[in-house]
């Protein structure tokens, strides 16, 4: 009797993965008192329990398209945000003679253009950075699980910061292509006044002026710029994220509450934003040079600025800002991630092929 009340009143093709309710008949749902619904205690078969509703499977259609647009949150709000900072920071790499600090570059916009000034450019930075920030997760996301997979289980542990950098470089590759034509406007607009309100009289203007093609003159530059600066910041923003988890949180990732994984992602990438800032910073003089002066070439750039130029001009606000921008987009992207029911980034091995062994322990 005591037995008989422990037995499941769920009959058993409920926790079967490949049962279809549509294929029931009443007969098989009619499951008489007596039928013993679970194995014996001592059957050593294992029942998969029922996928959850609401739940998002890890690398399924679904998976990247939420990480597409957790990207696109953490990159087009977080760099429509910073703005006023972003707007200084152009204008002293483009004439330091007139904005020779960041108090000062402050203060002469105010001046000139009042606080409205701050936001200008705001529109295709905000769709620029949001396309961007699409292909830059969502693609990151699908090659450092493609990379994984091609290298076996064994080698995306040993090599896990390869495949972080490959990842990153590959999804940059691709973004930056979205961002370039928003990246061109943007620059012009916010460093030449008078030359356009926004993006909707910009980039047609842009276009007269430059030609299609103009809008893409800062590829190579923005590459050079993106490519190093995504993958410092997603290969050290891993590996931050591994070794305060091992060294510093004294419980297992999954034993941590969400809000400490959110703040430990925001931490990982603040300290991985300062890296960030200081490796790209050379090519970012070069991009906020090429598009704001026609027909310029990169030695015309060098000549002008310097090599020290390129390594120094703007630099501690670059710091503060990319800093500051790159904590806040790890923090909205795993909180979208938390949000839809997926775990954190950071703090585990990479994906391995489904078909291998540790996959299936």
């Amino acid at each position: 009797m005591e037995n008989s009340r422990r037995q499941s009143l769920l009959p058993s093709f409920l926790y079967s993965p490949t049962s279809s309710f549509s294929s029931l008949t009443p007969k098989t749902l009619a499951v008489p008192e007596t039928t013993n619904v679970l194995p014996p205690a001592n059957n050593n078969l294992l029942i998969p329990a029922p996928t959850e509703p609401g739940k998002i499977e890890m690398y399924s259609p679904q998976f990247y398209a939420a990480c597409t647009f957790g990207g696109i949150l953490s990159c087009g709000l977080t760099h429509m945000a910073v703005t006023p900072l972003d707007l200084v920071k152009c204008n002293m790499q483009i004439d330091p003679a007139k904005y020779k600090s960041i108090s000062s570059g402050f203060g002469i916009l105010l001046k000139e253009q009042g606080p409205r000034g701050f936001f200008r450019g705001w529109v295709p930075t905000l769709l620029g950075y949001s396309a961007q920030g699409a292909c830059k997760f969502g693609f990151y996301e699908f090659f450092k699980k493609y990379y994984s997979d091609l290298a076996g289980a064994e080698n995306a542990a040993k090599y896990k910061t390869l495949i972080y950098l490959a990842g990153s470089a590959s999804a940059e590759v691709i973004a930056d292509i979205a961002l370039c034509p928003f990246e061109a406007v943007k620059v012009r607009v916010q460093t030449q006044p008078g030359f356009a309100r926004g993006l909707s009289d910009g980039l047609p203007k842009f276009v007269r002026s430059e030609g299609p093609m103009g809008l893409y003159k800062g590829l190579v530059p923005l590459w050079g710029r993106q490519i190093p600066y995504t993958m410092m910041k997603f290969a050290s923003f891993e590996t931050i994220v591994e070794m305060i988890y091992k060294h510093a949180v004294p419980k297992p990732k999954n034993e941590c509450s969400k809000s400490m994984q959110l703040g430990i992602s925001f931490a990982g990438g603040y300290i991985a934003g300062v890296f960030c800032a200081i490796v790209s910073h050379p090519a970012d003089n070069l991009v906020s040079f090429l598009n704001n002066a026609k027909g310029a070439t990169v030695g015309d750039a060098v000549k002008k600025i310097g090599v020290l130029g390129l390594f120094t001009r703007g630099l501690p606000l670059r710091i503060v800002m990319i800093g500051t921008l790159t904590g806040a987009q790890w923090g909205i992207y795993d909180a979208f991630k938390v949000f839809v029911g997926l775990p954190t980034t950071g703090g585990v091995a990479p994906a391995v092929p489904a078909d291998s062994e540790v996959a299936k322990v």
